[in-house]
């Protein structure tokens, strides 16, 4: 290969690898691949035969369907966090309920490794947030602070017209008491 090429497939591998990076920043990542990968033992040890000499052991129980398909349930839940990220909270629920029912139904979990697996990424899931959305909120709060800010002081200027005289406003606030409630109060 030539200087130019490797210069060139180091820049396409940067660009791929900030690629996903951006991918991977925007949906709960880690919660989807530990949840993916806490199915894969719950349906495989039903279904495995162990080898220890000349000795089979087959681990195979009457819950075997039961444990392919909290396994299959739970990599598909892995795939949805990762390809549908505002379902997160659906799938982190659902995920750690299949993994507390995988305890029962496959042999212990998958040998307790499938359920810590879900259970830790049924809970990533759940408490990833996107970091636009956060962004956007404390700005949109920023934002409605300086408009409550502005509107305070327009209110002051507002009660009085521009000739110095007061204003026909009936809110009830005015300071000079012509706010047209004849003395009256009103509770709201």
């Amino acid at each position: 290969m030539s200087a130019e090429a490797q210069a060139g497939l180091g820049d396409r591998l940067g660009r791929t690898r900030r690629s996903f990076r951006g991918w991977r920043g925007q949906r709960p990542f880690w919660g989807g691949l530990l949840t993916l990968l806490g199915g894969i033992p719950i349906m495989y040890f039903p279904y495995a035969n162990l080898t220890l000499g000349s000795m089979t052991i087959r681990m195979s129980t009457t819950a075997g369907a039961g444990s392919l398909i909290i396994g299959v349930l739970l990599v598909v839940l892995g795939l949805t966090l990762w390809f549908q990220p505002m379902s997160r909270i659906f799938a982190g629920v659902a995920a750690i309920l299949l993994a507390l029912v995988s305890l029962v139904v496959s042999n212990f979990g998958g040998f307790v490794i499938g359920f810590l697996l879900a259970l830790l990424g049924g809970a990533l899931g759940i408490s990833w947030g996107p970091a636009r959305a956060a962004k956007q909120e404390a700005d949109s709060k920023k934002a409605a602070d300086d408009t409550d800010a502005l509107k305070g002081e327009t209110a002051a200027f507002d009660a009085f017209d521009a000739f110095g005289g007061a204003s026909d406003d009936l809110s009830g606030t005015s300071p000079n008491g012509n706010d047209g409630t004849n003395g009256r109060h009103r509770a709201g």
